[in-house]
């Protein structure tokens, strides 16, 4: 990636989307690709009938002669497509931890009623996915070529073969509450009621929040918000004019540490650091990937990170880098910055 506008994705850029990560063995963290099966026939969508199309961000429309009901999604889609009400039969992406728990990005979808087709970067079970014979395969996309995030650009065309038919929503360059609207619209495509108390609900919790941090972002117009990934040998420094969910913070008036354009890596996601130049920007709240794919600040050794002015302070928070793309999963995420701001000391 050479610029925040043109994309040509590498390894290592398609990993910092949304924010930045550690790379190579830390990924194996989050699990294998074993397979586990399961599932219910009983979704959303089945209460829907006749024929089904959705123009997704790609500007390309997916069709079918009846509403979709088995649906295969990346694991933070079916964790938001849960949200409404809609089943999906399988997942794939950083699904269960090592230990065998829900990974963070699983929300709260079960996941031993998915068939898991690909816990970890590159893994995505062919034969598996043709065997639940899909007729619909979503999810995100981290750039502007269309690009299916955690659907394996080696066997991609494998899997498109297969003839269920794609749909991609965009989480790149736009505020959050785009994206937001999308799932949506998806949800409803695909049968949900989206007019629900439970759904009116949950968005008028986000929008308070998002009053919230307005207010508390406005009160404290001082304190700067650094956006950190830990992994073993870099400290990655987040921009925020990519990622959907700070542009909207920023939106809403936080103060975030931008580094320089000319310092950021591929696509101008982020700065990498190393752990002995981690100080090189003054915060007074650091938010952190929560992934499992990036070292947690609880298991962060370096005595450099300790001395941190805002890890002094006890002013660490956690990030979802990849939002659950619902107005229920997001508004935790703006009720804990506002939280933070509103108790945030000027340390820098």
């Amino acid at each position: 990636m050479s610029n925040a506008r043109a994309t040509h994705l590498t390894r290592r850029g398609i990993l910092a989307a949304g924010g930045a990560l550690g790379l190579g063995s830390v990924l194996a963290a989050c699990g294998g690709d074993d397979a586990k099966s399961g599932g219910s026939d009983s979704t959303a969508s089945a209460k829907a009938s006749g024929p089904w199309t959705f123009k997704d961000d790609r500007g390309e429309t997916a069709k079918a002669d009846k509403v979709p009901s088995s649906i295969v999604a990346f694991i933070g889609v079916a964790a938001a497509l849960h949200d409404y009400g809609v089943t999906v039969k399988g997942v794939f992406g950083p699904t269960e931890t090592a230990d065998g728990k829900p990974d963070v990005q699983a929300g709260d979808l079960d996941i031993t009623k998915v068939t898991n087709l690909g816990n970890e970067w590159g893994k995505f079970n062919i034969e598996q996915y043709a065997s639940l014979a899909p007729d619909a395969l979503i999810s995100t996309m981290f750039d502007d070529q269309g690009t299916l995030w955690y659907v394996p650009e080696e066997s991609k065309d494998k899997i498109l073969a297969v003839g269920a038919p794609s749909v991609g929503i965009s989480v790149y360059d736009r505020l959050l509450t785009q994206p937001l609207e999308r799932m949506v619209e998806l949800a409803k495509s695909l049968g949900a009621d989206v007019t629900s108390a439970k759904a009116a609900d949950a968005k008028k919790r986000f929008e308070d929040a998002a009053a919230r941090l307005r207010a508390a972002a406005k009160a404290k117009p001082d304190i700067k918000v650094l956006v950190g990934s830990a992994s073993q040998d870099i400290f990655y420094v987040s921009g925020t004019n990519l990622s959907a969910d700070l542009e909207y913070f920023k939106s809403l008036g936080v103060n975030f540490v931008e580094p320089p354009e000319s310092a950021k890596d591929d696509g101008g996601w982020f700065e990498s650091l190393s752990w002995e130049n981690v100080d090189k920007y003054a915060a007074d709240v650091i938010m952190m990937d929560n992934r499992t794919s990036a070292i947690q600040p609880a298991d962060i050794t370096e005595g450099t990170w300790k001395q941190l002015p805002a890890v002094k302070a006890g002013q660490v928070i956690p990030r979802d880098t990849e939002p659950i793309l619902s107005y229920d999963k997001c508004e935790p995420a703006l009720t804990a910055l506002a939280e933070a701001l509103e108790k945030a000391k000027k340390v820098s």
